[in-house]
Order: C-alpha cells, then sequence, then structure tokens
C-alpha cells in the first residue's frame, strides 16, 4: 500500500486489473453519474480504502459525491445519524467524511474512539455563524427561555444548549422545551430559516439567530416558478434550511430522510431536489425510475473531502479530532436529551399561517 506525503490532490494511482476486480461492482452503482474515464481515477482510491477499512472504519454524509457516498462508506445518512452510527460501531478509528460539526458530534458521542477528518478545512457556513460566547449572552439577555441547537453548529455551542434538534424532529423538540422548562418563548440557533419554518408550525414564540446555509439559502420561489416552466408537473421538494417562501411554493418539505423516503414511496416521475446537488445524485442512484431536474447549488466545504484525503487520513491517522472533557459532558447531554425524545411524527413544513419569529439576532 503506498503511503503518500504532500497533497493528497495531486496523487495518482494506477488503473490496474486487480483494482478493475475489486470496484467492477461498486461503478455500477454510479455508472449514471460518473463516465469511465472518471471512475479509471477514482477506482483504485476507492479499492484502496476498502483494503485499509478491516483496520478502520469510514462514514459518509448524505451531501458526499457518489463515489464516495456509494463506493467507500460503512454507514451513510443525514448528520445525526452518522453520529449515531459512530456510537453503534465496534471500530475503534472512526474516519468522518463530512464536515468538521459532523465528525465533532461523532466524538462527543463516542470519546473514546479516534475520529479522523480528512480536512480540517471542511467546515460550513451555518456552523460558523454562532460561537459559544455568543449563546452565552443571549442567555443572559433571555434568562429562563430554554436554548434549542440545530445539530448542524459546534461542539461549544452544544456545550451552552439545553437539547438539540434535527430538521426531522424540530417542531417537537420546540413544544418539548416549552413545556418542559415552562416558558413561552425558546431560543432556536443558528438557523433563521429553519426557525421561520418550525415557527409556522407551532405556537411556541421562537427567538433565533441570523444563521444560515449558503446552500440552502440560495434557492428562491422564483427557481421554483422557472423549473415549472421548464418541467411542467415536476414534483418540487425543498429542505427546511430554504427561506419560508420557497417552502410555501413546494410541493413538499422536509427534513433529508423525508425528502428521501418521498422519493422512494411516491416514485414522482419528475422530481427536483431544493437541496445540496450530491445529495440528488445519491437518491438518483436508488430510484432509477425517477427522473432528476438538478439545480446544482454545490457545498463548497463538503467538496473538500475527496477520496486522496480519505486514504491519507486512514494510512497516517490524521486529522484526530479533539474536543475538551468538560465541553464533550456538556454538550452530550444536549445531544442525549434529543435522541431520548420519542419522535412521534416528522415534520412536514407547511405555511397554513404566518410564522412569529419574535426576533432575528444578527449580534448580541
Amino acid at each position: 500500500m503506498p503511503d503518500f506525503g504532500g497533497d493528497p490532490e495531486t496523487h495518482v494511482l494506477p488503473y490496474t486489473d486487480e483494482v478493475r476486480l475489486k470496484t467492477d461492482h461498486l461503478y455500477a452503482k454510479v455508472s449514471g453519474f460518473i463516465p469511465e474515464f472518471e471512475w479509471r481515477l477514482h477506482a483504485p482510491f476507492i479499492a484502496a480504502i476498502n483494503d485499509l477499512k478491516h483496520e478502520r472504519n469510514a462514514v459518509t454524509h448524505n451531501y458526499m459525491t457518489p463515489e464516495i457516498y456509494h463506493c467507500v462508506g460503512d454507514f451513510a445518512g443525514d448528520s445525526l445519524q452518522l453520529a449515531k452510527e459512530a456510537q453503534r460501531t465496534d471500530a475503534d478509528v472512526i474516519v468522518q467524511a463530512g464536515v468538521h460539526f459532523m465528525a465533532e458530534t461523532s466524538k462527543i458521542l463516542c470519546p473514546e474512539k479516534t475520529v479522523l477528518i480528512p480536512d480540517l478545512r471542511a467546515g460550513c457556513s451555518l456552523a460558523a455563524s454562532i460561537t459559544g460566547a455568543d449563546v452565552r449572552l443571549l442567555k443572559q439577555k433571555y434568562p429562563g427561555a430554554p436554548v434549542i441547537t440545530y445539530v448542524n453548529s459546534t461542539a461549544d455551542v452544544k456545550a451552552e444548549t439545553d437539547i438539540c434538534c434535527t430538521s426531522s424532529n424540530a417542531v417537537e423538540v420546540v413544544e418539548y422545551a416549552a413545556k418542559e422548562w415552562d416558558s413561552d418563548i425558546v431560543l432556536f440557533l443558528p438557523d433563521q430559516f429553519l426557525a421561520r419554518n418550525v415557527a409556522a408550525m407551532t405556537d411556541v414564540k421562537i427567538i433565533t439567530w441570523a444563521g444560515a446555509c449558503e446552500v440552502h439559502e440560495r434557492f428562491t420561489a422564483q427557481d421554483i416558478r422557472e423549473m415549472r416552466e421548464g418541467t411542467p408537473g415536476v414534483i418540487v421538494l425543498a429542505h427546511p434550511e430554504c427561506p419560508p417562501d420557497v417552502l410555501a411554493e413546494a410541493d413538499f418539505a422536509g427534513s433529508t430522510s423525508g425528502i428521501i423516503n418521498y422519493v422512494k414511496d411516491k416514485q414522482p416521475k419528475n422530481v427536483v431536489l431544493l437541496t445540496e446537488c450530491s445529495m440528488s445524485d445519491n437518491v438518483a442512484a436508488e430510484n432509477p425510475n425517477v427522473n432528476f431536474v438538478r439545480p446544482c447549488n454545490l457545498c463548497p466545504h463538503m467538496k473538500r473531502i475527496t477520496l486522496p484525503k480519505i486514504l491519507t487520513a486512514l494510512q497516517t491517522m490524521e486529522h484526530k479530532v479533539e474536543i475538551d472533557a468538560d465541553i464533550i459532558e456538556k454538550a452530550r447531554g444536549a445531544i442525549e436529551r434529543m435522541i431520548a425524545l420519542p419522535l412521534t411524527r416528522q415534520s412536514m413544513y407547511t405555511h397554513e399561517r404566518a410564522p412569529e419569529v419574535m426576533a432575528v439576532e444578527a449580534r448580541v
């Protein structure tokens, strides 16, 4: 097994008969998205990564490119599902093929394991929009209001949190927190659009933060109208990190898992997913009878994670995710409170009434 130095992105491995035998069955999964000439560049890294995985482990996010998502991940899913799978695995080492807050969440839930991220620069615009210090100031400004934090956040923010949420259970978490902490308002951080979309589905008053995902915030209601003109009858599915006017124009709005299940169950003739474009590729690979119209908003942070960097992480055991023990303890409590809360329904975001958000905090 070659051990590289320098920039992993400059590395090239030969495409041999041995590599072909090890990877042909995987190419069948992604041949609709990756041309053969490009596959010959990917396949040697896929073979090398999979050869190493008996010693290690790898988990991959829905937004990763198909050659990673379908060909090297032991587990795949959304941010929280990856952390849960990392917690369950017997492996001592986990390579997180996703952005930094996901790797942190895996480390929080299983601090005894070594968690690696292939590129330390793989961040998140939403997670970077707020700090633990910001949350502490907000708590001073709104004493007694429970703090609900989206899992797409950093460890130090989770450590200042009462309970975390996902886009799947956000409405239930808001209503639970208001009741449990006996408060008529909640702090819902850091995604302002998810907060507004949740507010349209509950009577709880929400205070939020001016954070946003740079992928989802770029979609507009006009984009949807143009898609419908270009492909009459197309079914539009939106993620709740999109602005409220986008969700109001969509046919269905729900979490990553909700969108995936909609396509799987409904099998629409033509569909568009208003989310990161690699997810469309990955869902399309599993639903060959559905035609996907693809507006392409790429996440530049996810795309920092590549096959050469995953291989290098497996070989060199870098880069290790390190979090202070006191941060882990506090943040873990917020995540575990969410996990312990039974999910009785998936949040399907509608806008039958105007959302009530008390404030969008640009700063404190």
